[in-house]
């Protein structure tokens, strides 16, 4: 789901999003910063590798990422398509599209919503893979596909409500996806194959349970959503609900030049990204960030190098500074640190020390002669 692919120009919203009822609007949501950045940052770059967040019940999670689908440009896909291919990606196509192209360069396209797809939780394994029908492909050979959540999500976002609690073998499942961008799906010796290209979303509350470790590495991020206790704060959320479900019509009217500021923010910000820079000695801090704190694997500092550019890029900006790495980090390393081994250390202080350590507050975000300079210090 490359950034070039979605539409670039201004776009028709109508008061009500585009599912059949209407969403509580996404900048009306009160507080839950890191969780609203987010989300934000994987629009501006899917490849950051989706998002999970975690916290108690009743904190926004849910109402957050139903309302990014209302804040989505479009996509340019093949027309007819039954998954949406990317038009310019013919490596990425589909039988149906490699069979309709004939020699030909390109195929009639179209713009259409990116999707955002919730997978519930006690989705089967046919709802979300997709379903055969043996009986007509023995007897006419048709391979009859009925497509299912995997296929509608291609080149959009998957949401996993209660993700800790995902049945094993749909983990398994989207493990596989997720690693290979395609859907795979056999039944009595016919095989049916199409890509699936999916940004997840997961969310959950940490006390029902944890995540295995495969699936949670895949995760780009990692965002908490708390309790607000500020009273003022927790008034204001009351009311704006209570204004929404008595009129949702008029209270999305209400927002809708802040949303629209935000949509056009964001295809911005996705057209900036490509020639956003992070230099290499801001980079060999973040992978010492990553070594200090004794990260799995490399994926902690490729996920902090796309999440830094693209906060950049939405606050309009070409190269990367050490307070947008610093802004990352928690949310990219969180879940890929070894448990302390006494457990009695939460993994985001443990990053805040390291980070104060080699990523001061007040280093200055400039690099002269190879030489980070920082500023109070001779």
């Amino acid at each position: 789901m490359p950034a070039q692919d979605w539409a670039p120009g201004a776009h028709s919203y109508p008061l009500l999003a585009r599912q059949e009822r209407a969403t509580y609007p996404f900048t009306a949501i009160v507080g839950q910063e890191e969780m609203k950045l987010a989300l934000l940052l994987n629009v501006i770059e899917p490849r950051i590798g989706g998002v999970l967040i975690m916290g108690h019940r009743g904190t926004g999670k849910s109402t957050a990422v139903r309302a990014l689908a209302d804040l989505l440009p479009q996509a340019r896909r093949v027309s007819g398509c039954l998954y949406g291919c990317d038009p310019e990606i013919s490596t990425e196509w589909c039988d149906g599209c490699l069979s309709r192209r004939n020699g030909r360069r390109s195929l009639p396209s179209e713009w259409a919503p990116v999707p955002v797809v919730e997978l519930p939780l006690g989705a089967t394994e046919d709802r979300v893979c997709g379903t055969l029908d043996i009986e007509l492909a023995l007897a006419r050979g048709i391979k009859a596909f009925e497509p299912g959540l995997l296929a509608k999500a291609h080149r959009g976002f998957l949401y996993i409500d209660e993700v800790n609690l995902l049945e094993d073998h749909l983990v398994d499942l989207l493990l596989d996806v997720a690693a290979s961008g395609w859907n795979v799906v056999e039944r009595e010796g016919i095989s049916v194959r199409h890509p699936s290209r999916i940004v997840l979303v997961g969310s959950g509350n940490p006390d029902e349970g944890e995540l295995r470790p495969q699936l949670l590495d895949r995760f780009g991020l990692y965002a908490r959503a708390s309790t607000i206790g500020d009273i003022a704060a927790r008034m204001e959320i009351v009311r704006r609900r209570e204004r929404f479900e008595c009129d949702p019509v008029a209270f999305r009217a209400e927002v809708a030049a802040e949303q629209e500021r935000l949509r056009r923010r964001i295809q911005r910000a996705r057209r900036l990204i490509s020639g956003v820079e992070m230099e290499s000695g801001l980079l060999t801090r973040a992978s010492e960030l990553c070594v200090d704190l004794g990260a799995d694997g490399h994926r902690g500092e490729l996920t902090i190098l796309r999440a830094s550019k693209a906060l950049a890029a939405f606050e309009g900006r070409q190269r990367v500074g050490a307070g947008d790495v610093r802004r990352v980090t928690a949310m990219s390393l969180r879940h890929r640190l070894a448990k302390n081994a006494l457990g009695d250390v939460d993994p985001g202080v443990r990053i805040e020390l390291a980070m104060n350590r080699l990523l001061p507050a007040n280093e200055l975000e400039t690099h002269r002669n190879g030489h980070w300079r920082r500023t109070g210090q001779l």
